[in-house]
């Protein structure tokens, strides 16, 4: 028996929903928009999503999609290992191994300039100093601070100490590179007065030695700070990371963590992408696999859907993507 059409193509709304996304979200890449469409209850492949955005965009459909309802079990808990000299340190649990390093943002006003001495300072006006800190086990980002100019070892303590405050978390180990502010005594003695282990440090101008909280640091600034102008206020920066912090860790989702956003995996939360899926594919068996996660359909397949693509805290270059159940 052969049917009209294949049984495992999408229909043409599920090409305009890829073909809208990528264009109103440019940034996000083939496997980012099917762990976007994926929390939002559509599962496809990540090839799927490759050949539909290589297919001429399609106009928008006048007919169907819809959600569907199932749970699944939750995946076992996730174990990463930091490689580190010389013996290696696996976070078992959240805020048991906490990465932290600098960066440097620049400001409107350079480093782009070329002449001297405004090419030389790597300081306010022409950049800000900022200091992050990553949870390994659930690539939370717990917490920055914003320098004007390059921090001492005690800026760094005390921001740290701040930090652990405020979230009333400590790690028990603590990644960071060998940079003035922490390849010194004074931040040696004050890891073992909060009761820290001895921290570990990656290895002297090798890239990708601390590379969960270097990925990061990509991460924060191809999807935030050179998206927009960085403000020479502070606290108008600051402002600005606040928001990328917040989606980031509740709205993104994150490949390592199997499309999981940060916050669902810190806090312990049923991951969106277990949800009740939607099955567009209107003569689809029950019993099929799907794209993963696996998870099971709630309803008929073959029901419309509505995209509607928000922007956190008003800001276009941090979306948020729900699928609506059409009428």
């Amino acid at each position: 028996m052969q049917t009209p059409q294949p049984i495992n193509k999408f229909p043409d709304c599920v090409r305009y929903a890829v073909q809208r996304l990528k264009v109103l979200c440019p940034s996000l890449g083939k496997m980012k928009i099917a762990q976007v469409l994926c929390r939002a209850g559509l599962h496809l492949g990540t090839s799927t999503v490759g050949r539909i955005l290589k297919e001429p965009p399609h106009p928008k459909p006048a007919e169907k999609e819809a959600p569907t309802q199932a749970a699944e079990e939750s995946p076992p808990a996730e174990q990463v290992a930091a490689e580190l000299a010389p013996r290696v340190v696996t976070a078992k649990r959240t805020n048991h191994v906490w990465h932290v390093d600098l960066t440097l943002v620049p400001t409107q006003m350079g480093f782009w300039t070329s002449w001297l001495p405004f090419s030389l300072p790597q300081c306010w006006p022409f950049g800000y100093w900022v200091a992050v800190v990553v949870d390994h086990f659930s690539r939370r980002a717990m917490g920055f601070a914003v320098f004007k100019k390059d921090p001492c070892s005690r800026d760094g303590r005390s921001f740290l100490g701040r930090l652990m405050s405020q979230s009333q978390a400590k790690p028990k180990y603590l990644i960071c590179d060998k940079g003035k502010q922490f390849w010194c005594e004074g931040f040696k003695d004050w890891c073992e007065w909060k009761g820290i282990e001895p921290p570990r440090y990656g290895a002297v101008g090798q890239h990708g030695s601390i590379a969960v909280v270097e990925r990061f640091i990509l991460s924060m600034k191809n999807e935030g700070t050179r998206k927009l102008l960085v403000s020479l206020r502070r606290d108008t920066f600051r402002a600005e990371l606040v928001s990328l912090f917040d989606w980031y860790n509740e709205h993104r989702p994150h490949t390592t963590l199997g499309g999981k956003t940060p916050d669902e995996v810190y806090h312990n939360r049923y991951p969106g992408n277990r949800r009740p899926r939607i099955e567009p594919r209107e003569h689809w068996r029950r019993g099929a696999p799907c794209a993963k996660p696996q998870t099971l359909i709630a309803g008929k397949p073959g029901q419309r859907f509505e995209m509607v693509v928000s922007f956190h805290k008003k800001r276009r270059h941090l979306p948020v993507v729900k699928l609506n159940r059409a009428a």
